[in-house]
């Protein structure tokens, strides 16, 4: 049991990542009845943005930078927090306001314009901040390792559980305890009742899509130090997103969240075993679920199927 603690306590942390990440996917697809191909690449973007708000690369020699720069790495990286998924969320917004002409089409207008739209903010991330890998700074305090219970832990990793669960319980309030949180919930239900009771669909549709794509930001400023940060990094994360959504119902909340934690699970203890197996673990587990209940585990009936 000591041997297979860290392998359960890393596969939980994946999976509350991995629930940062589908939340804003299952938003945009449950309020949009689109399906954001570009995710990943905003989860990139919003690294990048992180990297560039700690280092201030572009004016690292000017004054301002010089003097950014000399502060403790602990602010500068709560700025990044901060400010890079804030960054992401005008991008989504810029990417919703392009998918207009989509609305009332064929779903295949809108894939293909969210497919396109991710190569081209990869390319951009290559173009501005080149093709290698990178390292994202994390502060001193949560950097190198812990002893827990007899065994050895990454302090970051401990950091970025904790952080994930705040957030997953934030977003959770903001829903249920907001008006604005049961607006985007109605929307998602009936969006032709929300029109009606004098509601601007537009507005609710471009704030939803900048919240998603903020959520995707924020998931890949904590999660890229775990997995690495390069151009095509957002490829990595978009296609267990997209499981976990399948897994856990389309528009579920608590879906996502318990789909999210399954497949880390899957992922950590298969990896104890067999890690040449460890992420096909997360196809097979959908395989299963799916065999005995099509819609995923907490779905219901969507848009998506007429």
């Amino acid at each position: 049991m000591a041997q297979l603690l860290p392998h359960i306590f890393n596969g939980l942390t994946l999976g509350l990542l991995f629930a940062l990440i589908a939340l804003g996917f299952t938003l945009i697809v449950g309020v949009m009845e689109v399906i954001n191909l570009a995710h990943g690449s905003l989860f990139a973007l919003g690294a990048y943005f992180a990297l560039t708000v700690i280092g201030l690369d572009p004016i690292a020699d000017t004054g301002l930078g010089q003097w950014w720069l000399g502060l403790p790495l602990t602010a500068r990286y709560l700025v990044a927090l901060l400010v890079a998924p804030v960054l992401a969320g005008f991008v989504g917004m810029g990417l919703e306001i392009c998918l207009r002409r989509t609305y009332g089409k064929a779903p295949l207008y809108g894939l293909l314009l969210t497919f396109g739209a991710g190569l081209v903010i990869e390319e951009v991330i290559r173009l501005g901040w080149g093709t290698g890998e990178q390292y994202l700074q994390v502060p001193q305090a949560i950097n190198g390792a812990a002893f827990l219970l007899g065994t050895i832990f990454s302090k970051y990793k401990v950091f970025a559980a904790g952080f994930a669960i705040l957030a997953i319980i934030g977003v959770w309030a903001f829903l249920e305890k907001t008006p604005y949180g049961a607006i985007i919930k109605a929307g998602a239900h009936d969006s032709e009742m929300v029109r009606a009771l004098g509601y601007d669909h537009a507005r609710l549709r471009l704030l939803v899509f900048g919240f998603g794509a903020a959520l995707a930001g924020l998931a890949g400023v904590v999660m890229v130090p775990i997995w690495g940060l390069r151009p095509h990094v957002g490829i990595d994360v978009v296609i267990p997103a997209f499981l976990i959504i399948a897994l856990g119902g389309v528009g579920s909340f608590w879906g996502a969240v318990t789909a999210s934690i399954l497949v880390g699970l899957t992922v950590g203890i298969t990896g104890a075993y067999a890690s040449a197996w460890s992420m096909m673990s997360m196809y097979v587990l959908l395989i299963l679920v799916l065999g005995f209940r099509v819609r995923g585990l907490f779905g219901r009936a969507s848009a998506l199927e007429s």
